[in-house]
């Protein structure tokens, strides 16, 4: 290990609290974004000596991902996952929406514009899924800080909704023999990590939980590269202002811009620019479908 990094050096999360500089942090990123032990190295080697005390991690990722991006392009935009997911935000609709397309391609139906009645109140549910007649209410809980987690309060508050739900078409059930389906299960499904006791309360209300790496096979991070579907904030040759318009207007997936020039042109990008994005759209499309 390089002497500099011997001393305890600081660096500040996004969040704005400071945490020790952490190699082995980096390193198992890089490896579970698919980067080989040698490319690895090669990428420690390069950021090792910019590392200081107070640099931002924010900087730390961005100068991984510039090395990553030049050398192996599938790999670089695996290791930004994690940050594009994260600028899904302000608001939770485009959370909302990626997810249900992950669902659709896992075979459920799945829609994001359900208001259901409960026993006590009515809910506005987030994403509502079906799967051969079993049904699933689920809460896509999104943050735009990556130090942020889910804790138990908000496992409680998803339960008590899916148990008023389920109890509101119990008694319907009774009087109304076409009333709306049975909601089998609850999910709550976070960008971000869980606390345990929001697991632990989880684990014995029989509430599904999924969170950026929870559970262990399975988790979000999983999710997505499995079903290929990826928000269009991966995209480089767009910046955060036009990715935020885009996603004003509900394009949410590179999928979305595959041949589909409309948007791009909302926005007022120029020709020559809407080639690049569309292409980058494209490959990234292509690349996940063969990896």
């Amino acid at each position: 290990m390089d002497k500099k990094n011997k001393k305890t050096i600081w660096v500040v999360k996004t969040s704005g609290e400071r945490e020790r500089f952490a190699l082995s942090k980096l390193r198992r990123s890089l490896l579970r974004s698919g980067a080989d032990k040698e490319t690895t190295e090669m990428v420690i080697s390069l950021i090792l000596p910019r590392v200081h005390d107070g640099m931002r991690t924010l900087d730390i990722y961005k100068q991984a991902f510039s090395i990553l991006n030049k050398k192996q392009y599938l790999v670089a935009i695996r290791y930004s996952l994690r940050k594009a997911v994260l600028e899904l935000g302000p608001s939770g609709f485009p959370f909302e929406k990626f997810i249900a397309e992950i669902l659709k391609r896992q075979g459920y139906r799945a829609r994001t514009d359900a208001v259901i009645s409960g026993f006590c109140v009515r809910h506005e549910v987030d994403i509502l899924a079906e799967k051969e007649g079993h049904h699933i209410f689920v809460e896509a809980k999104f943050h735009n800080q990556q130090g942020t987690k889910s804790d138990v309060k908000t496992a409680l508050y998803v339960h008590a909704r899916f148990l008023d739900l389920q109890k509101g078409q119990e008694m319907r059930e009774k009087h109304e023999p076409k009333s709306p389906p049975m909601i089998h299960e609850g999910w709550l499904i976070t960008n971000t990590k869980l606390t345990l006791d929001a697991i632990q309360y989880a684990q014995c209300a029989g509430l599904k939980l999924i969170g950026w790496d929870y559970p262990e096979k399975g988790n979000l991070q999983d999710l997505i590269l499995e079903t290929g579907v990826h928000p269009i904030t991966f995209l480089t040759t767009i910046n955060a202002r036009e990715k935020m318009e885009l996603l004003q207007k509900g394009v949410v997936l590179c999928s979305d811009l595959k041949n589909n020039i409309v948007p791009l042109r909302a926005i007022g990008l120029s020709s020559q620019k809407i080639n690049l994005v569309i292409a980058e759209a494209s490959r990234v499309c292509q690349e996940f479908r063969n990896a």
